[in-house]
């Protein structure tokens, strides 16, 4: 796995995949919230899938 998830982007990942956890955990949002799980795992290993198979990296070394 190569780091493609950069500063800001990890950062984000984190809070908006707390944020909703958190409002699933609470039943505010439903199921769909814990679709956070998969933001919080892009964030805290700083690789994404998808942004692998297009090409993309939010980080800065190569």
């Amino acid at each position: 796995m190569k780091v493609n998830v950069g500063g800001v982007d990890r950062i984000l990942r984190i809070i908006v995949g707390l944020v909703l956890i958190g409002l699933a955990m609470t039943g505010t949002i439903g199921i769909w919230g814990w679709i956070g799980l998969i933001l919080l795992a892009t964030g805290l290993f700083s690789f994404c899938p998808a942004y692998g198979l297009m090409g993309i990296k939010t980080c800065k070394n190569d």
